[in-house]
């Protein structure tokens, strides 16, 4: 680290953040711009340019190859030291806790996302996005993944934020179901109590929706408690991601009855990416990540032709 804000500590020193900037949306054989199109844009004096280039290349971040009249190509770049150079470091995201093979699926296709575009990041993983949404505003993570639904409260309840991806329906969740102590009840009545994670957007949005009207109790639970709460019939019901394939087997469980829960599941089922709006470096990152292959990658895991690793 030292070596390099040595060698920046100068008038090309400076320069080279801006080419460098520059060069890391040029592809290895491709032409670099020309030395007047630096000049023109950046307001360089063509020797700073060409000295910022020589830094470039002596801090073996770029490997330049002249070809006389044709113009100079990138013959080598070193992406994680462009990056550190510019002054963007490793892209953190969080997401959910992978307990599902959809959220490996998702957690696998980001990791390969950001491999095949040569850049260092990593990825955390926290249950809740209304957890997830703090820890990226306090700018320990650099994007968070959620519902659609979530995302859209998030950006009516706080300014500076906003959706910068969306990967398409069933990419979150493939659904969520109201699940049931009792196997043969297959809806919420009067009476019931009924498991809510305030924690969890989706969850505590949707079985607000499905239980208005109705005299319920509504009992404040952690996600992952609800399993044993039903089993042990501490709680009637509750709102639960039909992906988790241990409640599937153990408990009834059956489809919304309120068409406002319809809808907001409906939103619950698409995985979005929610950075902050100030944040160019994390954009132009991201601009450069293929997020079909997410999906497909996705897909592979879910249907178990890939193995998962993140």
């Amino acid at each position: 680290m030292s070596r390099i804000w040595e060698s920046l500590y100068s008038k090309n020193g400076l320069a080279a953040k801006f080419i460098a900037k520059e060069l890391l949306h040029v592809s290895v054989g491709e032409r670099i711009p020309r030395i007047s199109d630096f000049t023109d844009k950046l307001s360089l004096g063509r020797g700073t340019v060409q000295g910022a280039l020589k830094v470039l290349e002596e801090l073996h971040a770029i490997s330049l190859e002249s070809r006389g009249h044709l113009g100079t190509f990138l013959r080598k770049r070193d992406m994680d030291l462009l990056y550190e150079i510019v002054g963007v470091g490793a892209v953190i995201g969080v997401m959910p806790l992978p307990y599902s093979r959809k959220y490996e699926g998702l957690a696998t296709g980001i990791v390969e996302a950001f491999h095949e575009i040569n850049k260092k990041s990593g990825l955390a993983y926290m249950r809740g996005a209304r957890r997830r949404l703090e820890a990226l505003k306090s700018r320990r993570y650099d994007f968070a993944i959620m519902s659609m639904m979530a995302a859209e409260e998030a950006l009516c309840e706080y300014d500076g934020l906003e959706i910068s991806h969306a990967f398409g329906p069933e990419t979150y969740v493939t659904a969520h179901r109201v699940f049931f102590s009792d196997r043969s009840r297959d809806t919420i009545t009067n009476g019931m109590k009924i498991g809510i994670d305030y924690s969890s957007a989706d969850q505590a949005n949707i079985t607000l929706a499905e239980c208005e009207g109705l005299a319920v109790e509504l009992v404040e639970v952690d996600y992952m408690q609800l399993f044993s709460m039903l089993k042990n019939g501490m709680i009637d019901a509750a709102v639960w991601n039909a992906d988790e394939t241990r409640a599937s087997k153990a408990f009834q469980s059956a489809g919304f009855k309120s068409k406002k829960a319809q809808g907001l599941a409906m939103k619950a089922t698409n995985a979005v990416i929610v950075i902050e709006s100030n944040r160019d470096g994390i954009k132009e990152q991201l601009e450069m990540i293929d997020f079909h292959k997410i999906v497909v990658v996705q897909k592979l895991v879910e249907d178990e032709k890939k193995y998962p690793h993140y």
